[in-house]
This record gives C-alpha cells, sequence and structure tokens, in this order.
C-alpha cells in the first residue's frame, strides 16, 4: 500500500515537472529537451555530493509518457567496502534475481532523499540552466535577424539621453540616441523599424547593436518595397546617406527592358513615397549606375546639372566636374552635402568649378605674358634712348663746328674793321695842300 501510494506520488510530481517546462517552453522560448538536459545534470551532481562521489546514475525522463525515474548504479559484491559504490548480492537480488557478484544492479532513487547541500546545487544548476536557456533563445533570435530590418515596439524613452528602450521578439535591446534620425521623435508604446548591425556576446547577456540612421536600413527597405530588387532584377550598387536629411543610391537593372530607376520609384511614386514616410520625409535621389566614370558622376550630382567632368590622370579617381554658374550652388548643396554624398556614392574625389571659372585662377599663366611685353618694353625703350643719344652727339658736333665757323667770321670782321680805322686816322694825320 505504501509502495503504491509512493509511485502515485511520483507520477503526480513527475506530471506537475513536465508541465512547468512545458509553460516555460511558452512563455520563455526555452525547449523542453534543454531543461531536461539541465535537470539530468543537478541529478547527476546532487547523487555525487551525497553518495561519496558516486556519479554512476541512469536517468529516465520521457515527456511524451510523463515517465521520470532515477537509478543509483552499485556493484554486486560479496563483501561492501564502500557503501557508496557497493551492494551485497543477497540485497542486489531483492532487485534482480540473476545478480551475481559483479554486475551492476540500479538502485532507485527520490531526489527529494538529497541531502540540503545537494539539493541546493541541484537548484542552483537549474536556475543557471534556465538563465542559458534565455541566453541562447535571445542569441538564435538575434543572429537569425542579424543585418535585417525588424519592427520593434518602444517601451521607454529616457528623458535625459533620449535612449529608446525597445522589445524585439522576446529580448530586449537600447536605441542609442545617435542612431535615430535626426529630428525624429519616438514615443513610448509607438513601433519603429530598426536595423540589427550586429550581436555582442562579451557580456552577461547577447546584446543587439541596432540603428535608424545605417545606410542598409534603405537597401533593406528597397528589398522589401521593389519586387525587382528581391527577385534581383535590379541591384542596388551604392548608397551614400546623411540620415534625416538625405540619400543618394545607384541601381542598375540585368534586363533591358526593366527600368531600374523607374522601378524603384513606382507607379506615381508609390514605392519609394512608402519608403519616404518610414524615414521621417528624408530626401532619396535615385540614379542609374554606369560603368563609365563621367556618366556615373554627372548623375551622381544631380538634381544639378554638369557641363563637363575632366578627369586627372595624375590622381587617382580624382576628377574636376564644370557646372553652370547658375546651378554651382546646387551641384555643392547645403554645406557641400550634395557633392559630399556624391563622392561617397562614386567613390571619386570630385571638385565643382563653374563654367566660367574662378575669378584669378588663369593669373598665374598670363603673368608670364606680362612680364615678357615688360621686357620687351624696356628693350625698345633702350634702343630708343640710344637713338636719341646719337641724335643728340650729331647735333652737339654740328653746333660745335657752327660756333667755331662763327668765331672764325668774327675775327675776320674785327680785323677789317681795324684796318679801316688805321687807314683812316692816317687820312686824317695828312695835311691839305
Amino acid at each position: 500500500m505504501a509502495k503504491k501510494k509512493f509511485e502515485n506520488e511520483q507520477e503526480n510530481r513527475s506530471k506537475e515537472l513536465f508541465e512547468a517546462l512545458a509553460l516555460m517552453e511558452k512563455e520563455r522560448g526555452i525547449p523542453v529537451e534543454f531543461m531536461i538536459a539541465q535537470i539530468e545534470k543537478a541529478i547527476i551532481t546532487g547523487c555525487k555530493n551525497t553518495y561519496g562521489g558516486n556519479d554512476d546514475v541512469l536517468i529516465n525522463i520521457d515527456p511524451a509518457k510523463g515517465s521520470f525515474s532515477v537509478y543509483l548504479k552499485k556493484t554486486v559484491v560479496e563483501e561492501v567496502t564502500d557503501k557508496n559504490r557497493e551492494i551485497l548480492l543477497d540485497d542486489a537480488r531483492k532487485l534482480s534475481k540473476t545478480a551475481m557478484p559483479g554486475d551492476t544492479v540500479g538502485i532507485k532513487l527520490d531526489p527529494r532523499d538529497f541531502g540540503r547541500i545537494a539539493v541546493q546545487t541541484a537548484r542552483n544548476i537549474i536556475r543557471q540552466g534556465i538563465r542559458d536557456g534565455e541566453k541562447g533563445q535571445a542569441l538564435a533570435e538575434y543572429r537569425s535577424k542579424l543585418r535585417e530590418i525588424v519592427t520593434a515596439r518602444v517601451e521607454q524613452v529616457d528623458p535625459k539621453t533620449g535612449n529608446a528602450t525597445i522589445r524585439l521578439g522576446k529580448s530586449i535591446a537600447v536605441l542609442p540616441k545617435n542612431e535615430q534620425i535626426n529630428g525624429e521623435v519616438i514615443t513610448e508604446g509607438s513601433d519603429i523599424k530598426v536595423f540589427i548591425v550586429d550581436v555582442k556576446t562579451g557580456g552577461k547577456e547577447p546584446r543587439a547593436i541596432i540603428s535608424r540612421t545605417h545606410p542598409d536600413l534603405v537597401k533593406r527597405l528597397f528589398e522589401s518595397e521593389v519586387p525587382e530588387i528581391f527577385d534581383g532584377v535590379v541591384e542596388i550598387k551604392s548608397i551614400s546617406r546623411e540620415a534625416g536629411s538625405r540619400t543618394k543610391i545607384a541601381v542598375c537593372s540585368s534586363d533591358e527592358n526593366v527600368d531600374a530607376v523607374g522601378a524603384c520609384i513606382g507607379p506615381k511614386g508609390q514605392r519609394v513615397s512608402t519608403i519616404v514616410d518610414v524615414l521621417g520625409g528624408e530626401k532619396i535621389d535615385i540614379i542609374e549606375y554606369s560603368e563609365d566614370p563621367v556618366k556615373y558622376i554627372s548623375a551622381a550630382l544631380s538634381p544639378a546639372e554638369v557641363v563637363k567632368i575632366d578627369i586627372d590622370p595624375e590622381n587617382d579617381k580624382t576628377c574636376k566636374a564644370t557646372v553652370p554658374d547658375s546651378q554651382l550652388s546646387l551641384a555643392i548643396g547645403n554645406k557641400g552635402q550634395n557633392v559630399r554624398l556624391a563622392a561617397k556614392l562614386t567613390g571619386w574625389k570630385i571638385d565643382i568649378r563653374p563654367e566660367s571659372g574662378f575669378f584669378g585662377e588663369n593669373e598665374d599663366d598670363e603673368a608670364p605674358k606680362a612680364e615678357d611685353t615688360k621686357e620687351n618694353g624696356n628693350t625698345e625703350q633702350t634702343e630708343a634712348n640710344a637713338d636719341a643719344a646719337e641724335d643728340t652727339a650729331e647735333t652737339a658736333e654740328e653746333a660745335a663746328e657752327n660756333t667755331e665757323m662763327s668765331a672764325a667770321d668774327e675775327a675776320a670782321k674785327a680785323e677789317d674793321e681795324t684796318g679801316s680805322e688805321d687807314e683812316a686816322d692816317a687820312d686824317a694825320g695828312t695835311p691839305a695842300v
């Protein structure tokens, strides 16, 4: 009667155990098989602590049948020297009539007979198993969604830091303020789409690194909204993004009958509008990818028009883009945003210049010409001065000759006058007859 009562109690306890395991799997996602393995580990540890290190245990757990039994194995001997590992032949034959010395028999145990320390140890092992199960479940959930978009529920927003605590399935993650789109307002209880960038396993629990500013968030949104991208007909070649402001995306089609840009925009712009709404009004430029860098860079600078692209032969992936004067600011963009995104998209270093050129940019070329002109002017002046000097010298010589001739004439004239006076005096001194 007592034996039957013991079996009924043990059967009820087994039933409660399996019900608890099923409930834990449903609520926490921990598989029943995992928890059974932890229970077996705890029982083996309990036996080892209770029976002098004997951990030779047979455990039968069958959730389908609801059966749970534990047997401690002992060696049959005629004289016992270690009661924890050996059993007398007479006692062994009560369990198995065919038992012989040297055989091993299993003694059915009741885990309630374990000592207090053994029970506490077993309890700790099971609790640790539950934590490990939850950790493994969270890790598996994160890894299954790695580099993908998930819809999460905002549970709390820190008013000081702005960090948002969100629920990803059965796990919790934190969306930092610097990974949120600039200017967006996240409210508690709302659903948002986030991108799982990475999974960290260094701490006590796995931690998902999530973001709403990552460029691949836009890529995954286009893949979900544009069937041609999902099917592989249209390919996203490159993305550059400044979250909350503007994104540029380059696409190409493997089917000449499919317009890659038109497929991404969708009928009446519905596809791209849906993505813009998810991103909080962020502007998106969709351009056609080209292997020709000139065409590719020209398209990347849209909405500005490009007059020409000059590739720098001396520097790798460096070019000058010439745009109409009226569209210079449009090509550069607000605080250089347009040309910056174009450079990230194409991988080229782009120098923007107006069609009329910058003021004073040709001075270096004109300077040598000015110097040549100056030298020519100085030479001409020197030659002119030499000619003038020669003319002056000739004039001086002529003047000297004229002066000498004048002096001779004056002297001759003076001599003539003197002779005349002498004759006059002679005539005056002669008496009249």
